[in-house]
């Protein structure tokens, strides 16, 4: 028999997650305020569940795709009203804790979550939506070698590549706000050279053909810059993501009073953004802090 699995989160990757574990041949339970999205994943061949708890009670394996670590907190220990996934899950159960948190979040999250009797992967998700959606996440992962052994036909059926990185819960959340200072310092810049070139009058098509056959290029250039040559700022990945993973990394790096430089900057890029009313937009939508950036008629 397949085995039940939960997803708490259908974003943009955890929709992808949840329907990677379909193809796979799961029972794929899923937890989501937005109950338009939940009938539509029903109507996928999903299992709706209307609380985490409910979800717990019948998942042998539980993905938390949510935002941040009082998200992470509500869904699993639940609310002076409601109760959360773990209360409701059957010993030797596994949470796969995928939210962006601060590495001292995820070691307490894997002691209460063990304390509870159930077993926990700090495995924090990179890869966007589309990797999500075809089961080719990257993830980050670290915990006791028997919360891997419990799941990994569910690692194996949503991403290509499953590092471990230790037996430690934390570790891999080190890793993750790590690829997060280069994401965001990486649209950052994008964005920076972009508002220049427009500044100067360079074609703003033209640019981006030429960085992304040029040394300059990045992943994330090649990836955001035609978001913001299309004036599409639907967000994907919203600004307010990396003002709250900047703050991660800063915060992480402030406790042992480590300088960094380039991601205080990019943070201020992001909060500059956020603060002008662009938060809740894609996160390419930075460019907008620079005056006077208009995309010319014409520019795809």
């Amino acid at each position: 028999m397949s085995r039940n699995v939960g997803v708490i989160g259908l974003g943009a990757m955890g929709l992808g997650v949840a329907r990677s574990l379909l193809r796979a041949g799961f029972k794929v339970h899923a937890c989501d305020v937005r109950t338009q999205v939940l009938d539509a994943f029903a109507g996928e061949g999903g299992i709706a569940c209307a609380t985490p708890a409910e979800l717990g009670s019948q998942c042998e394996v539980v993905v938390t795709v949510v935002v941040n670590a009082a998200q992470t907190e509500t869904v699993l220990f639940g609310t002076e009203t409601q109760p959360g996934a773990v209360s409701t899950m059957k010993p030797g159960g596994v949470v796969l804790a995928c939210a962006t948190v601060s590495p001292a979040f995820a070691i307490a999250l894997g002691k209460r979550v063990e304390a509870a009797g159930l077993h926990m992967l700090d495995a924090p998700l990179s890869g966007g939506a589309a990797r999500a959606a075809s089961g080719e996440m990257t993830m980050m992962t670290s915990g006791p070698e028997s919360a891997f052994e419990a799941c990994e036909d569910v690692l194996e059926a949503i991403a290509g590549k499953v590092y471990r990185m230790g037996d430690e819960h934390g570790a891999g959340s080190k890793v993750k706000i790590i690829n997060q200072l280069l994401a965001g310092v990486h649209i950052a810049a994008a964005a920076e050279a972009m508002a220049l070139g427009l500044r100067e009058g360079v074609d703003p098509d033209a640019l981006y053909d030429v960085i992304t056959h040029s040394a300059g290029n990045s992943w994330m250039f090649e990836n955001r810059v035609p978001h913001i040559l299309a004036g599409d700022y639907t967000p994907l990945s919203a600004v307010d993501i990396f003002v709250k993973d900047l703050g991660l990394v800063l915060d992480t790096a402030r406790a042992s009073k480590f300088p960094l430089p380039l991601s205080a900057a990019a943070h201020q890029m992001f909060m500059m953004a956020s603060t002008a009313g662009h938060g809740g937009e894609d996160d390419s939508a930075v460019i907008k802090i620079f005056p006077g950036i208009d995309i010319p008629k014409g520019a795809k």
